[in-house]
């Protein structure tokens, strides 16, 4: 079991640790590259500027050393990283498989590859232990989340798998029940491998369609397999997908499976690339769904975990109008600063961001104005039409994965796939 955290905790803790370095700006890629590290920085200005990490200490990570990363990662797959040359002139057409996956279009190699991945290993680990040596009880790495990378390959824009190495050392020290939540729209697929036959750890991930976006994984017959059979959780929604079926779909199935499981700690990856603007996939969530996505699964460890809960960032690729906003929301969450979407932006972050990125509009306010009300699963069959013939066909497609989902998983976990009390 793992150790009881003391009664009383420092003045850092009970606000929740937020983990944070300039050195995560490293984890560059290429001018052109999607995953832009400046999006780090506007969330953390903007969480400044709203005073929400007003008297709080963020906490310096230190860089993952070998021995931690050689939890997930091929000996050999390390040197590689670390023995990265980087061209002098640009590939033009990058190799589509190249060795270790480096160097691909998704995954171009930079300078200093390695440190800063291991720095970012380093930040969920300094989250991981906080939590575990009972500095505090939530803690939140926006700078992690790589949750694609493989033991012996890059992939995703992953580099090296924090999560993973994160939950592998939680199980060496203490813990034997960790539920992993990811709400990215692609498949947790690095994650759920390191630990499809490991019982001690529920891997759950809700995301785009496996048939209609990479890595085409995550499909709900993916279960685990055996001791850890029962314990791989995937709920596939199809694209257009919004708040109100999205919302409804993981409330279907999230909170019933990890309650059941019984987890000690819940470790949730928060990429928010499931946002209607964001560039690389063809979800149509708002900010204010992925911040009601956030304090679900806050509340979910508080009534499970005894509020044991570590948060890392992810996927993301609205520079500006998105990732700022979304990710400022869980760190208002993970620290009890509750930030309304209704807050206007301060014209200072505003005025930053366009002297910055002149062509870029940004927003006036923490949310999107979303309706994000739902209704609960009610069982197969259950859902009135509401006259609305667009949005009962979503519900509709919602609701054959949630059914498909949990009868694939609930029966291992004792559970009655269509019972929605369960």
């Amino acid at each position: 079991m793992a150790n009881a955290l003391p009664g009383e905790l420092s003045e850092r803790g009970n606000r929740g640790t937020v983990v944070w370095s300039d050195r995560f700006l490293d984890y560059s890629w290429t001018p052109q590259h999607p995953m832009k590290p400046a999006r780090l920085k506007y969330t953390m200005e903007l969480a400044r500027s709203l005073g929400v990490l007003d008297g709080i200490e963020t906490l310096e990570p230190a860089a993952a050393g070998a021995d931690d990363l050689l939890r997930i990662h091929t000996a050999d797959y390390i040197e590689a990283v670390q023995q990265i040359t980087v061209p002098s002139t640009p590939v033009d057409d990058p190799p589509q498989a190249p060795p270790h996956g480096l160097g691909s279009a998704d995954n171009p190699v930079f300078p200093r590859m390695h440190q800063a991945a291991s720095v970012i290993v380093g930040g969920t680990l300094a989250a991981a232990r906080e939590i575990a040596e009972g500095r505090t009880r939530r803690a939140v790495s926006i700078g992690g989340g790589m949750h694609h990378a493989m033991p012996s390959a890059a992939a995703g824009f992953c580099v090296y798998n924090d999560v993973a190495v994160a939950i592998s050392w939680l199980l060496d020290h203490g813990f034997d029940r960790i539920a992993y939540i990811d709400v990215d729209v692609h498949h947790g697929d690095g994650v759920q491998r390191a630990f499809y036959h490991d019982p001690r750890v529920l891997t759950v991930s809700i995301h785009q369609h496996p048939a209609t976006l990479w890595p085409n994984t995550g499909w709900p017959e993916e279960t685990g397999t055996g001791a850890g059979d029962g314990t791989a959780i995937n709920l596939p929604v199809l694209p257009g997908t919004r708040d109100p079926q999205w919302l409804r779909a993981f409330h279907a199935v999230v909170p019933a499976a990890v309650e059941a499981f019984g987890p000690q700690i819940v470790i949730s990856q928060c990429g928010v690339d499931t946002h209607r603007e964001d560039p690389l996939a063809d979800l149509e969530l708002s900010v204010d769904g992925q911040r009601a996505a956030f304090v679900a699964m806050r509340d979910l460890a508080d009534r499970c975990a005894d509020g044991r809960w570590l948060a890392v960032g992810g996927g993301g690729y609205g520079l500006v109008r998105v990732v700022p906003r979304a990710w400022t929301h869980l760190l208002a969450t993970a620290v009890d600063r509750a930030v309304a979407p209704e807050t206007q932006i301060p014209q200072q972050w505003q005025d930053m961001v366009r002297a910055e990125l002149p062509r870029v509009q940004p927003p006036s306010t923490m949310g999107d104005g979303a309706d994000i009300g739902f209704q609960r699963w009610d069982g197969p069959g259950g859902t009135a039409e509401s006259g609305n013939p667009a949005f009962d066909r979503a519900q509709r497609a919602v609701d054959i994965a949630v059914l498909a989902t949990r009868r694939a998983c609930f029966g291992p976990l004792g559970l009655d796939p269509e019972d929605p009390r369960d």
